[in-house]
């Protein structure tokens, strides 16, 4: 049997993903602690049936934790393919310019600091833990960003060990103020660093809306800039574009983009690495079809591992970071182990 078609492959694939999508958001909506026929799932969504049990708990709880479960994946999904396109390197991970490490550790200090206000809703309905974590994320990037950029321009380079040396920062400060902390700011810093969906409401999905549609738009926009990038910068400078520029402007999508993500759902580690190196292998390292792809796909794992996280102990909830390293490394080893079979090596 002749192998498939580069484009064929490419177009396979992204039908199987859109059609992966709604049915992984179904399955998410369908399933957790009280199981909900599909049947009855749909006539929900749909309006048919608006005074049951059930759709106070699809309406209420599920809903509002699957929407912003599809936009935290995408995020990471497509800020680790730019994050990797960036870098040209595919074990690239939008962690390495301190934005995570630096989330966690402004999580850490709200947590730590402000413990009485914890239970406050903050700006906009970001909780104090939240805002906290993106105000630290936002800065670790800023500080990164000045330490990489000089008279020449910025290096990613030097960027890439600034952002080790910040993230090492962090995560010393973050140890240390859990030493210093009670069992429960242990437990609170704890559970935040391991990620979680719980906290979903309304007023949460329609600042990741905001923020993750502004992104999804964006940043396929520099798709043929991150492939030009693949050649090298000066093979790119000689193809007209603005290096330089072209960077920042990366540097900032993919830093709010992790920010937000972090910010409201915690650390959930393994999607902006591994998600956009399996879609790479599978349809190449074409950027066109890269990021969408990679979102999708951030999105499917995010819900699937949300659905596990919530079925498999319940009614204990297990920390959905965790889950998707349980879920992602085994099917990831195995597509590495027989790469062969899809043309890559």
């Amino acid at each position: 049997m002749n192998m498939l078609s580069a484009m064929t492959r490419r177009q396979l694939m992204m039908l199987c993903m859109l059609a992966l999508l709604p049915l992984s958001f179904l399955v998410a909506l369908a399933f957790g602690t009280i199981a909900i026929p599909i049947g009855d799932t749909l006539a929900i969504l749909l309006g048919q049936d608006d005074n049951s049990r059930s759709s106070l708990v699809i309406e209420q709880i599920r809903l509002p934790r699957a929407i912003l479960a599809a936009f935290v994946g995408g995020l990471l999904g497509i800020t680790g393919a730019t994050t990797q396109g960036l870098f040209r390197n595919a074990l690239a991970d939008p962690s390495l310019i301190g934005v995570t490490a630096g989330a966690s550790a402004g999580a850490a200090i709200a947590i730590f600091g402000a413990a009485e206000l914890i239970v406050l809703q903050g700006f906009a309905g970001l909780g104090v833990v939240s805002l906290g974590a993106f105000i630290g994320g936002s800065f670790a990037v800023i500080v990164v960003y000045m330490l990489a950029t000089d008279r020449h321009g910025t290096s990613v380079a030097t960027m890439l060990l600034a952002g080790i040396a910040i993230t090492a920062i962090a995560a010393s400060l973050t140890s240390l103020l859990e030493f210093f902390g009670d069992d429960e700011m242990l437990r609170r810093i704890s559970l935040w660093r391991m990620g979680g969906l719980d906290g979903a409401n309304y007023q949460r999905v329609s600042i990741v809306a905001l923020f993750g549609i502004t992104i999804f738009v964006l940043l396929p926009r520099y798709a043929t800039a991150l492939n030009a990038l693949l050649l090298g910068e000066s093979e790119a400078r000689h193809l007209g574009l603005s290096v330089q520029r072209i960077k920042i402007q990366l540097i900032l999508l993919v830093a709010v983009g992790v920010g937000i993500s972090v910010a409201l759902a915690g650390t959930i580690a393994f999607i902006g690495l591994v998600v956009p190196h399996i879609i790479r292998l599978l349809i190449g390292p074409d950027h066109r079809y890269l990021l969408p792809c990679s979102a999708v796909g951030g999105a499917i794992l995010l819900l699937l591992s949300d659905t596990v996280a919530r079925t498999v102990l319940a009614p204990i909830e297990l920390p959905v970071g965790l889950v998707t390293a349980l879920l992602g490394a085994p099917f990831f080893i195995s597509l590495l182990r027989h790469r062969h079979h899809f043309g890559v090596r």
